[in-house]
């Protein structure tokens, strides 16, 4: 069975092939710049990548580009498209709809209703979903959603001090990043040889959050009802004060939809920063003396570590320490300032081990009462593992 994993932008359409069968990635690839002039098709198969220009008017042609460079007679790896059991997709916000659904009209009705409070995520995830449904009926689609991981949470963990009745609302505590979250899980557990495991994943990246795990559940995370909140992300604020909506419109003469939109595209790392969005950019520009970014990086850090002794504390204690994402993966100057100073809590860092680690790598000190790692993510192998059991169970 072959799985195809799509990862969504309002111009974008990124993929990845697998093999189930050996759960091998055969190609990824992508067309960007969707509806320009020229678009961007570019694909990758056993190390061979192959680019080049036309108009992609569309998703819905992106994804026929796509499956044209997976059966070319030359380049390709599949002998015909329809060897393409299922595209599954890292759905963020269902709402009411959770867990792994065959996209359908409900499943995208439940995503609408949401899109005000994942305005980056769900509405060119709709708009792609709803065209590859008119114009590619035969294939299956599948939405893995990313609060699915987080339904273990405990109703302490997961409701707001607010009215009671606004939980029917969705105003709750969904959790995001589900599928990152899930792997680390996964591997972590392979890793150690152990399936009871207290496991607290840093996913750090573009967006970043931190998720308690307990026996492979999620029991605590940093994102609340948004993808907006918890930890700042690139330019999406993270936690923040609703009381201060009002005087922020009265100071600037902006709505509240202008105001939610500044919170949710121009803040984070970039806001405070005045940098950029990208964390090697402010890393370079806080050790040249820049001091608005070292100051983005120290709220970041310190924004890591109270999540981090807040699953401490609902673990009591951890035995795996896990730092994934792009950033979690490759900037050891994060991990270092995280764990500084953690001894008395069992964390303790090995900094040569932390400077030279590449790909999967233990990096805790031989002191360490928690071990800490280094994975690499595979949020869409997730995925494609979750629509094939989909698939195999007949639904």
């Amino acid at each position: 069975m072959h799985i195809l994993v799509a990862n969504l932008g309002s111009t974008s359409f990124k993929y990845r092939l697998f093999d189930m069968t050996t759960e091998r990635q055969l190609a990824r690839g992508g067309v960007e710049r969707i509806g320009a002039p020229e678009s961007r098709c570019f694909v990758e198969i056993q190390g061979q990548r192959h680019e080049e220009s036309r108009h992609v008017p569309d998703h819905a042609e992106a994804v026929r580009q796509c499956l044209a460079q997976l059966t070319d007679p030359q380049r390709g790896c599949l002998k015909d498209a329809r060897e393409v059991a299922a595209i599954g997709f890292k759905a963020v916000h269902g709402g009411r709809i959770s867990g792994v659904q065959r996209v359908t009209e409900d499943v995208l009705a439940a995503m609408e209703e949401m899109a005000e409070v994942a305005p980056a995520h769900n509405p060119p995830y709709i708009r792609a979903m709803r065209l590859l449904m008119e114009k590619l009926p035969e294939i299956p689609l599948v939405a893995a959603f990313e609060t699915g991981f987080h339904s273990t949470i405990p109703e302490r963990n997961r409701y707001y001090a607010v009215p009671f009745e606004w939980a029917d609302w969705g105003v709750r505590c969904w959790g995001f990043h589900g599928a990152s979250h899930r792997y680390i899980a996964v591997r972590t557990a392979q890793l150690l040889g152990r399936e009871d495991l207290r496991i607290i994943s840093c996913h750090l990246g573009g967006s970043s959050s931190v998720c308690a795990i307990r026996n492979g559940q999620s029991v605590f995370t940093s994102m609340g009802m948004s993808p907006q909140s918890g930890l700042p992300n690139n330019n999406r604020v993270g936690d923040f004060d609703p009381f201060a909506l009002p005087v922020i419109m009265k100071r600037t003469g902006m709505s509240l939809s202008q105001v939610l939109s500044v919170l949710a595209n121009e803040s984070g790392l970039l806001g405070l920063s005045g940098v950029s969005t990208d964390l090697r950019d402010i890393l370079q520009a806080a050790n040249q003396g820049n001091w608005r970014a070292q100051l983005a990086v120290d709220v970041f850090v310190a924004s890591i570590r109270k999540y981090l002794g807040g699953s401490l504390v609902e673990l009591g204690g951890a035995d795996v320490l896990v730092f994934t994402g792009g950033i979690g993966e490759n900037q050891p100057v994060i991990r270092t300032a995280v764990c500084r100073g953690l001894t008395e809590l069992g964390i303790v860092l090995d900094e040569t081990k932390n400077q030279q680690a590449q790909g999967e790598a233990e990096i805790g000190h031989e002191t360490s009462r928690t071990r800490i790692w280094v994975i690499p993510t595979n949020e869409e192998l997730i995925v494609a593992r979750q629509a094939k059991a989909l698939l195999e169970s007949g639904q």
